[in-house]
């Protein structure tokens, strides 16, 4: 403990907060442990005590508060547990319920969590998201988080999300068949006093002076149709927009807003596309290929995996998207008349070449690769809707150096952010294959980040891993 934080150096601070992080963790983790111990003691059946007021008349019974494979408690015990934890006893029984679900039906995440790896919000909505998966189904939930839960908490809830859609590909179809029939389009009547609301809300999004808003519930293919012909359309509105002398351009949501207001009327819409002079445009078009929007386009990149058969099992991940069922990505192809089919880009090969630059193909394979942001603890994924990653030489580039220094293995994909920070601040990094970086901080943090997260590892451990660094060598040219 610092006794006093104004004499703290940098790295006694910073060890600190890192301690902190570990015992919040703990805290939370005895708190689910008390509410097993308590229910373990008032797991027997009430009614076979001595004098006990029958159920129909209000007495304590057994119920069952967990998933499929969890033990009963007693109703009623509950109470006084609830009053030692402040909260009202629903809030009690949602937490027993939790609980319940991770130590009897999620094992391995169970004892994840209680070595500090992940925060305990996380898995108790893991916890939640499975809850209706039987003790059997459940067990690829269990395998796939816990080793996933070094990784950022979206990611780990995406992870989970696919898991249980796989586990119970038949429940997940009843799902979208229910949502079907709940679909609609939402015109909201403005609160009185919105629109004299300066309330401090970001973007101040609470005020309606002069503006509306638009709900909608559509079927998934045609929201993404919908989707790319507002962007194209907005492109094209913001391409041929008059801005005056030395005013900024309006930024691309302003422009969507605009293409999504003139959808209303299709006559202007086409109006519009047919008043575009293509032939100014060739010599453009030929320098930087955009997208016709009279002939909206789609790009879906889909991630699948085989069974232990050999055959395609029932969930891909589709770029953007997250898990979907074959038949959901089916549907989504099935909107386009004309399907091109790339080739299959598989992340076990490698490629370097002899320039400064990292080729397209090499860029794409490290974001399919690393899924996001490669920097400690970082959350930013790398979609088609989300800014490009600077794509930086873990080894810095030496145009008198060694051929093929620039590769899937010389690569670490960064949020500008990020990528300013490892440039100016003093951090250092080592990759040690196509998706394994060790990291160093100013101050003395060590971190390893992998396709499984981000692990924090001793300075010791950091040196033992720097023997291991990828060494650019010329046999590596393409």
């Amino acid at each position: 403990m610092i006794s006093d934080l104004s004499d703290a150096t940098p790295e006694q601070l910073l060890h600190a907060a890192e301690e902190r992080v570990r015992m919040a963790r703990q805290v939370e983790i005895d708190k689910l442990e008390l509410l097993l111990a308590w229910a373990d003691l008032h797991s027997g059946d009430p009614q076979t005590e001595p004098d006990a007021v029958p159920v129909r008349y209000g007495g304590p019974r057994l119920i069952t508060l967990g998933g499929d494979g969890t033990p009963e408690v007693a109703d009623l015990a509950l109470v006084e547990m609830a009053i030692a934890r402040h909260e009202h006893v629903l809030s009690t029984r949602g937490a027993l319920a939790d609980a319940f679900d991770l130590r009897h039906r999620l094992p391995a995440v169970w004892a994840g969590v209680r070595e500090g790896r992940c925060e305990v919000w996380v898995v108790r909505r893991v916890a939640r998201m499975s809850r209706t998966l039987d003790r059997h189904q459940i067990h690829i939930v269990d395998t796939a988080v816990a080793a996933a839960l070094d990784q950022a908490p979206s990611r780990i809830l995406a992870i989970a999300e696919a898991k249980v859609i796989e586990a119970d590909p038949v429940a997940h179809q009843g799902r979208i068949e229910k949502n079907q029939n709940q679909k609609g389009v939402w015109y909201p009547k403005p609160r009185p006093g919105s629109q004299v609301d300066e309330s401090d809300s970001a973007d101040n999004a609470d005020n309606t002076a002069g503006v509306g808003t638009v709900f909608a519930r559509l079927d998934e293919a045609d929201a993404l149709a919908h989707q790319h012909t507002v962007d194209d359309l907005a492109a094209a509105l913001a391409e041929h927009a008059e801005v005056p002398e030395g005013a900024e351009p309006l930024g691309m949501d302003h422009w969507r807003a605009e293409a999504f207001a003139m959808l209303a009327d299709p006559a202007a819409v086409l109006a519009f596309l047919n008043g575009i002079n293509d032939t100014s445009e060739v010599e453009e078009v030929a320098q930087q290929p955009s997208r016709d929007p009279r002939n909206p386009t789609a790009e879906l990149i889909v991630h699948i995996s085989l069974t232990d058969t050999g055959a395609l099992g029932p969930l891909a991940r589709v770029e953007g998207l997250g898990p979907r069922l074959l038949t959901q990505v089916s549907d989504l192809l099935g909107r386009h008349a004309t399907i091109r089919v790339q080739p299959v880009i598989d992340l076990h090969t490698g490629r370097s070449v002899n320039g400064y630059e990292h080729p397209t193909d090499i860029k794409q394979r490290t974001q399919l690769r690393t899924v996001g942001d490669v920097f400690p603890h970082a959350t930013s994924l790398f979609t088609s809707n989300g800014r490009p990653p600077d794509h930086d030489h873990t080894v810095a580039y030496d145009k008198h150096g060694p051929p093929g220094q620039t590769g899937d293995h010389n690569d670490t994909p960064l949020t500008r952010h990020h990528h300013r920070a490892k440039t100016h601040l003093g951090y250092t990094v080592m990759q040690l294959g196509p998706d394994r970086w060790i990291w160093g901080t100013p101050h003395g943090l060590y971190r390893l980040v992998t396709g499984g997260g981000t692990r924090p590892i001793t300075r010791a451990e950091y040196q033992v891993h720097a023997h291991q660094a990828v060494t650019l060598a010329g046999d590596l040219a393409a």
